[in-house]
């Protein structure tokens, strides 16, 4: 028993020293802004059935306009955690965007919409950290703080979102629909992490879903955390393999990076798009399926090519699974419900991508990269699982 306990305190004192800055990193970095949205979307949705998408995308576009106006001048650390506050609040517009698409009465136009939002996330995070990069040098450069030029030019594009919603984007929710939401309800059914496991706040409305239903959208919602819990794990303990198996600069990181952005785009605006309705399930698990050898690959790859080829499958997987259980999810709840449903279902990932990265690093620092990897690999067999029930649901 003594020599049990001098175990758990020696990985206790392990994890703590080994991890215990980047955890405070991750926390500070990452799990602010994922926390706040985590709170912010349900809510943001909920009102959206309300008061109209229009009107709640165009005051979340606001909110983040002034957060990169706080960046923009911030000169301390409070300042710029003030700017990810305000940031992760009104990450909500994300779901809106979702709720938007889920409007649409076409099931075709709606798969089109999810992987062209897709789309646009992966250009982001292929052309977004290059230009960041660019103008952060030339920031510097010109004698200034080098996070000026980018947080302006962040300021400027989201101006100039704000000027696309208010002139092109008609609002989608009738007046009708807006008569039958009953607003946010319960608050705890919108907060409390449970209640939104079990999608609380749309079974308590007047126009719920059969039980049926709301048995397949718990079971998406779980396939959706479980799943982006342990990939966003594994993707951000990608950077720290590259550095340290193949002393990748952040150059090269970069370069892996927009190799990754650039296919996930493709198969995005290619295959994704162009997916038949009723067949989502079958292609989320077939991307799954992919992805525990993409994995494994890049776990135990021990060259460059090996390396990439691991990327090339995880790319092609990443592109697939999220449009389409965000279309699956959409198909779910009445009209009146589509911002509160898809509000929560975007918590769940904000949730996910919270915990994940937090998990993931501290196995990898502590048990190593092999080991990370093929356990996280073999892990995607509970999404999985959960997908078969899904599917099961479905068909009954």
């Amino acid at each position: 028993m003594q020599k049990a306990g001098m175990v758990c305190i020696s990985l206790f004192k392990l994890l703590w020293t080994g991890s215990g800055r980047l955890l405070g990193f991750l926390w500070k970095r990452n799990t602010t802004v994922s926390c706040l949205e985590f709170l912010a979307s349900p809510v943001t949705g909920a009102l959206s059935d309300s008061y109209g998408r229009r009107p709640l995308l165009m005051l979340t576009t606001l909110g983040l306009m002034s957060s990169y106006a706080v960046w923009a001048v911030s000169r301390s650390f409070s300042m710029f955690l003030l700017f990810r506050v305000i940031g992760g609040i009104c990450k909500g517009n994300v779901s809106l965007c979702t709720a938007i698409i889920a409007d649409l009465p076409c099931p075709k136009a709606r798969n089109r919409g999810m992987a062209m939002i897709g789309v646009a996330f992966s250009l982001g995070f292929t052309v977004g950290p290059l230009m960041g990069a660019y103008f952060a040098i030339t920031s510097k450069a010109t004698g200034n703080v080098f996070y000026l030029t980018p947080a302006l030019l962040a300021l400027a594009f989201s101006t100039a979102d704000l000027l696309f919603i208010w002139l092109m984007v008609p609002e989608t929710l009738t007046k009708d629909v807006k008569a039958l939401s009953s607003g946010c309800g319960d608050c705890r059914d919108l907060l409390h992490p449970l209640s939104l496991f079990y999608f609380a706040a749309v079974s308590k409305k007047k126009d719920q879903l059969s039980r049926n239903g709301m048995q397949s959208l718990r079971v998406l919602g779980l396939v959706y955390f479980c799943y982006l819990f342990l990939f966003s794990g594994l993707e951000f303990t990608l950077s720290f393999l590259t550095h340290q198996r193949f002393q990748f600069t952040s150059m090269e990181q970069g370069k892996m990076f927009f190799f990754i952005g650039v296919i996930m785009a493709l198969i995005q605006g290619g295959y994704a798009r162009r997916i038949k309705p009723g067949q989502h399930i079958r292609a989320v698990r077939m991307a799954i399926i992919a992805l525990i050898p993409a994995f494994v690959i890049i776990g135990l790859s021990w060259n460059v090519t090996m390396l990439y080829i691991g990327l090339s499958l995880y790319s092609f997987a990443a592109a697939i699974v999220v449009p389409c259980l965000s279309t699956l999810v959409s198909d779910h709840g009445s009209a009146s419900q589509k911002g509160t449903v898809m509000g929560i279902l975007r918590s769940l990932g904000a949730l996910a991508r919270a915990l994940g990265p937090v998990v993931s690093s501290s196995v990898y620092w502590i048990a190593g990269a092999q080991t990370c990897f093929l356990i996280t690999s073999a892990s995607f067999v509970l999404p999985l699982a959960l997908l078969g029930i899904a599917r099961r649901l479905k068909e009954e």
